[in-house]
């Protein structure tokens, strides 16, 4: 067949052709739908949720307390409070309740959101009043006091067998009892103690101290029964926190009495003395 033959042009045509196409067959990647996601990201790389994240959630969900605390009168009407504690700490406060009534509308409208926000920025009842409102602010923290007291939270401590209502005439005593705290507890934990002290009867009233003593020392007190009515429950408001604060940094019952409320320190310090004898300590 000769060179310039038309067949024999045709025939190199196609094989050039055929060619060409094995060609580009050869140099195209492959394509392997397993290779990638369907938005064109790897396997291997794309994002996953971390396992367990939803238990987390769960964990934390069932940790978040919601308590109320104790019913608590005052001069000016009845205070009540509500906290929700979740890892230990408070994460919200309301009243429930508080004084109303003429000025006493006015008072708690004030007063009650400063106490609320205290109260979670402390995430104790150790919390200063608000002038001007003592009976709420007295009666508010020891309200919050016993919602602790129930939580087991940080400034609540734990919870002696006979409750909070073991101890006689803890709804009627003033305000302002507060409480006392050392900061941390971890190691000792398991022995951690919590003794009532007997109840003091002074010129005012009774007062009855009980104390948390943990590997020797006093963790936490608190005044469960001191005066009230009138002059008194302004005087245990301002006192009785101070006098808890000294007992759990001095260790002992040898503290000073609190300028203005001699009746009530020295009440305290016997109530304390004979909670510290009952511990051992």
């Amino acid at each position: 067949m000769k060179k310039n033959h038309p067949l024999r042009r045709i025939v190199l045509a196609g094989a050039a052709t055929v060619s060409g196409i094995v060609l580009l067959l050869a140099l195209k990647p492959a394509s392997d739908p397993a290779a990638s996601s369907a938005d064109g990201v790897p396997q291997g790389q794309q994002s996953v949720a971390p396992q367990g994240s939803g238990g987390t959630q769960a964990a934390d969900a069932a940790q978040t307390q919601t308590l109320t605390g104790d019913v608590v009168k005052t001069d000016y009407g009845n205070v009540q409070v509500r906290i929700t504690v979740a890892g230990g700490k408070i994460t919200s406060a309301a009243a429930l309740q508080s004084p109303t009534g003429g000025r006493s509308t006015t008072v708690s409208t004030d007063a009650v959101p400063k106490l609320n926000k205290a109260a979670v920025t402390t995430g104790t009842a150790d919390i200063d009043a608000v002038s001007g409102a003592t009976y709420t602010s007295g009666g508010y923290k020891k309200s919050l006091q016993s919602a602790l007291d129930k939580a087991g939270a940080p400034g609540g401590g734990s919870a002696d067998a006979g409750g909070t209502g073991g101890t006689g005439g803890t709804g009627g005593t003033g305000g302002g009892s507060g409480s006392g705290d050392a900061s941390g507890s971890g190691a000792g934990a398991a022995q951690a103690k919590t003794v009532t002290g007997k109840a003091v009867t002074t010129d005012y009233g009774p007062v009855q101290v009980r104390i948390t003593v943990s590997g020797g020392k006093i963790t936490k007190a608190e005044a469960v029964q001191s005066p009230s009515g009138g002059r008194s429950s302004q005087v245990t408001s301002d006192s009785v926190p101070k006098l808890n604060k000294a007992a759990v940094a001095a260790g002992s019952a040898d503290i000073d009495a609190v300028s203005g409320a001699t009746y009530t320190s020295g009440g305290y310090k016997e109530s304390l003395q004979s909670a510290l004898d009952q511990a051992g300590g």
